[in-house]
């Protein structure tokens, strides 16, 4: 009963707007001056483990990596590229939307960092094309969801972490769900666009064009090569791929593409670390209230609970996407990860799935509620971009969310998309 109470008041707080790592604090704090539980000095103690983690210091690297790129207008030229690869086909600057978002992804790992940067760029661009705004938006979030997936991940990092799982391992199994997901939804907006006969471009397809914009983006294209390849392929750590990639970036704003200047430069940097610290205050705060929630028994319940249903793998798949889809609703990704993740996790391998696959469908999930109303930060985004009413981007979102949904289902039932890499790396066995 404690525990239901203390997850309701959870809820009501981030619904009235109160900012989750306040919120994942305040609980605790109150419980044990209310009750007396533990020694205050639990709190501090709690939030210092929950950050004392060498791969969690990858995060400001790829936040870094993100406000540079942004910086230096290659996300300008991966645009460009996009939209050379759709050519003419209809719906082109929706497709080319997603395209961008998996180039992106790539590079930074964020859901919002992909959502504020691509909409900024495109969603404009299409509300000026003839593009309804609440669809351009709801595109524009939807595949933000891709940034949380492609490797680098920042909720993956944080997943690995806190389930004692490869880091390498997940950024390998991400690579075919994310790429997955990209045309799942590039074969939404191509039924949507027929449909509704939105714009195509008015230049066709061109090898030499096409080429011409690769030349030009080939340098920004090198920074996920790099990224990925030395941490799937073992040649360095998350942390050092991490910083290799924001100093290559670097490098190409200021020397190669000349458009960053250091007064950008410092820009970056502030911005970076700034929601580099949102994040760790949310890992930091999950410490204490994840104590609260296994001292008062919650952890086990839940666990219990789903293990109730694997005598029917049917029905325990069923109840596991449908928790995952309904948590995603009315709490914040990132605290979902943190706080849920690895308990579901568990239950997952205990119910005999991989742990990699377990964690990637957990990741997927939860990402997928990013852009889930009432809560979803990437869907309060994108309508703030494109300033239209939430509602109609909630109902323009709404076959997207059902193929994704599909998706999770998919990726639990099949577990080749999610180990066919991490197998061929030689990450399992």
């Amino acid at each position: 009963m404690e525990s239901i109470l203390l997850l309701t008041v959870l809820v009501v707080l981030i619904f009235l707007g109160a900012p989750v790592g306040f919120t994942l604090i305040l609980i605790p704090v109150v419980y044990i001056l209310i009750t007396d539980a533990a020694p205050m000095i639990l709190i501090p103690s709690q939030m210092f483990s929950a950050i004392d983690a060498v791969p969690l210091t990858a995060i400001p690297f790829f936040m870094l990596t993100g406000e540079l790129m942004t910086s230096a207008t290659i996300t300008d030229r991966l645009v460009e590229l996009s939209k050379r690869m759709i050519g003419r086909m209809r719906g082109s600057m929706a497709q080319a939307n997603v395209l961008v978002s998996m180039f992106f992804a790539g590079m930074n790992g964020s859901v919002v960092a992909d959502t504020a940067t691509v909409g900024s760029l495109l969603v404009p661009a299409m509300k000026k094309a003839g593009y309804p705004a609440a669809f351009a938006a709801a595109i524009t979030a939807v595949s933000s969801t891709i940034g949380g997936i492609i490797p680098p991940s920042i909720m993956m990092i944080v997943l690995a972490n806190a389930g004692g799982i490869s880091v390498g391992a997940l950024f390998a199994g991400g690579i075919i769900p994310g790429v997955m997901i990209g045309l799942l939804l590039m074969a939404i907006n191509y039924v949507i666009a027929k449909r509704n006969d939105f714009e195509r471009s008015e230049e066709p397809f061109s090898v030499l064009a096409l080429a011409k914009s690769a030349y030009r983006s080939s340098f920004a294209l090198l920074i996920p090569i790099v990224l990925v390849g030395s941490v799937v392929f073992g040649i360095a750590g998350v942390v050092e791929a991490g910083a290799l990639t924001a100093t290559i970036a670097l490098f190409v704003g200021l020397f190669v593409y000349r458009t960053i200047t250091w007064e950008n430069c410092k820009g970056a940097f502030i911005r970076a670390f700034r929601n580099s610290a949102m994040v760790f205050i949310i890992i930091a705060a999950s410490g204490p209230f994840s104590w609260l929630l296994t001292s008062l028994g919650a952890i086990n319940d839940l666990e219990t609970w789903l293990l109730g249903y694997t005598h029917s793998p049917l029905m325990f798949i069923l109840v596991l996407v449908l928790f995952i889809c309904l948590l995603g609703m009315v709490m914040d990704s990132a605290a979902n990860i943190i706080v849920v993740g690895p308990v579901l996790v568990d239950v997952m391998v205990k119910a005999g799935y991989p742990d990699v696959q377990a964690a990637l469908v957990v990741v997927v999930g939860f990402l997928i509620g990013s852009v889930t109303p009432p809560v979803g930060v990437a869907f309060f985004t994108a309508g703030a971009i494109a300033n239209v009413r939430l509602e109609k981007v909630a109902v323009a979102m709404l076959p997207y969310l059902v193929a994704l949904f599909l998706l999770l289902f998919v990726l639990i039932a099949v577990p080749q998309f999610t180990m066919f890499l991490p197998t061929l790396f030689g990450f399992v066995s």
